[in-house]
């Protein structure tokens, strides 16, 4: 796929994760500004969702397979939209945590995604 939009979504991915574990670590449940580094984050996996589908429409094959390739897109795509709700349900320290804890899974599913295609 596009090695640097992945890395720019994992490394984006981790400094959210970051960010929220710092917020959780003083007692802070996510903020709007969290919020706002979620919707970067969640952007840039719609852009590699997006490229994904027209590699795979352009006749590109993933080296491990498209429907495992499709699904790692589709749970990357969701993972920070989902632990925001989740924040949002929990505004306390643990709301920061879950988000903090949806950019490290977002960024594992980074490395396998790269993996899955080829990298």
């Amino acid at each position: 796929m596009l090695d640097a939009l992945t890395l720019a979504t994992g490394v984006a991915a981790l400094l959210l994760a970051a960010w929220c574990g710092w917020a959780a670590y003083r007692d802070q449940p996510t903020k709007d500004w969290h919020f706002i580094g979620m919707a970067v984050v969640t952007l840039l996996t719609l852009v590699q969702l997006v490229v994904g589908i027209v590699r795979l429409a352009q006749g590109e094959k993933p080296e491990q397979g498209t429907t495992i390739f499709v699904a790692y897109l589709l749970g990357a795509f969701a993972c920070v939209p989902a632990t925001g709700f989740m924040s949002l349900a929990e505004r306390t320290r643990w709301g920061s945590v879950t988000v903090a804890a949806g950019g490290v899974v977002l960024a594992v599913l980074e490395v396998r995604l790269h993996d899955i295609w080829g990298g």
